[in-house]
């Protein structure tokens, strides 16, 4: 934070959009603005902070869906709104930089805060939004032709199509710099799906941006040249069979767990999308060849359902089911026993 942000300007935006007061919050980076704090340090030592504030209050179970994405709407509004304040109004003097959201990523904040960071050091932007699917992202290339691209993505699980997307944004002569929780925060998934480059914060990006981004080679290639063990086919065949493996995973699990027959249909339903979120994570694991990024997301996992009252040991039934299914499956098999492992410790130690 910088010495003009104090953390009473923070504590009174989060205070407005937790009580879903826009006017309150408009009222307070405005006020900023007008004391002469720059327009970047109010979006990314104000509003950035206050966004990170509302993921960790609802994780916590102390802020409920509806208020994170009320608060979450109200914030983006707030950050259009500035856009047109006059002290936060830049002419275009560097080249053209494309900022999106990986297909099927709906966090869209982080790249919004981005591409608002990259207009104030005089870039022209594209801001595409969330969600955008590589067909369109690529037209939009060939139609613009800028400088870069600049990738966003929050869930690990969008890496397979994050690495997709890298290598054809590439594919059409245009590097990529990514960014964002699902490239790891050390930007190892990003180094490993072959991005031109990575950064952990906006400002960083801005200045990789500003010093140029690696040049493209020349050779063409295909995603397995980057990832070699996908020759084994594991990813593609627990990818392909996700629903039933859910499917299957919630009929073991009511006879071994006679508590699930007395499960209502709203139980039941929030108990097959957190094991369709396990067997997302481990097509994912599979995929990058990481098991820490399984382990990872099950240690996380049992610690949002104890915020909510609930034992994360529930989560190693739903293991040892799903290891029975794969059991013909090599790293599957290996990542399941490990992540078992890891989290029993985990839940022992807590």
């Amino acid at each position: 934070m910088t010495h003009a942000v104090s953390a009473d300007r923070v504590d009174a935006l989060w205070s407005a959009v937790v009580a879903g007061d826009e006017y309150a919050a408009a009222g307070i980076v405005f006020a900023a603005l007008d004391g002469g704090i720059p327009a970047e340090d109010v979006l990314l030592d104000v509003v950035a902070p206050v966004q990170a504030k509302v993921g960790l209050e609802w994780a916590a179970n102390r802020i409920s869906v509806a208020q994170e994405h009320a608060a979450t709407a109200i914030n983006d509004r707030v950050i259009a709104a500035m856009a047109h304040h006059p002290v936060a109004r830049v002419e275009p003097r560097l080249g053209r930089v494309i900022v999106a959201c990986i297909d099927g990523e709906w966090h869209a904040l982080p790249a919004r805060l981005l591409a608002e960071v990259l207009r104030l050091r005089g870039w022209r932007v594209d801001f595409l939004g969330a969600k955008v699917p590589v067909q369109h992202l690529i037209s939009h290339l060939h139609l613009t032709g800028p400088d870069a691209v600049a990738l966003s993505s929050s869930i690990a699980t969008r890496l397979p199509t994050a690495h997709a997307t890298i290598t054809a944004c590439q594919a059409a002569g245009v590097p990529v710099l990514a960014g964002g929780a699902a490239f790891g925060v050390d930007g190892r998934y990003a180094r490993l799906l072959g991005a031109n480059a990575w950064s952990p914060d906006a400002r960083g990006a801005a200045d990789l941006l500003a010093d140029g981004l690696p040049q493209l080679t020349a050779e063409a290639h295909q995603p397995i040249d980057d990832l070699p063990h996908l020759a084994d086919q594991e990813y593609t065949m627990v990818a392909r069979t996700a629903r039933s493996l859910v499917k299957q995973t919630m009929a073991d699990l009511a006879e071994r767990l006679p508590v699930m027959r007395e499960y209502t249909s709203q139980q039941l339903d929030r108990t097959g999308e957190d094991i369709a979120h396990i067997v997302d994570f481990l097509a994912t694991a599979l995929y990058t060849d990481s098991l820490e990024l399984f382990t990872g997301f099950l240690r996380w996992t049992s610690e949002i359902l104890a915020a909510r009252g609930v034992s994360g040991r529930f989560l190693l039934p739903t293991l040892d089911v799903l290891a029975v299914q794969l059991k013909d499956f090599t790293r599957a098999s290996r990542f399941i026993k490990e992540a078992c492992d890891d989290l029993g410790r985990a839940l022992d130690e807590a």
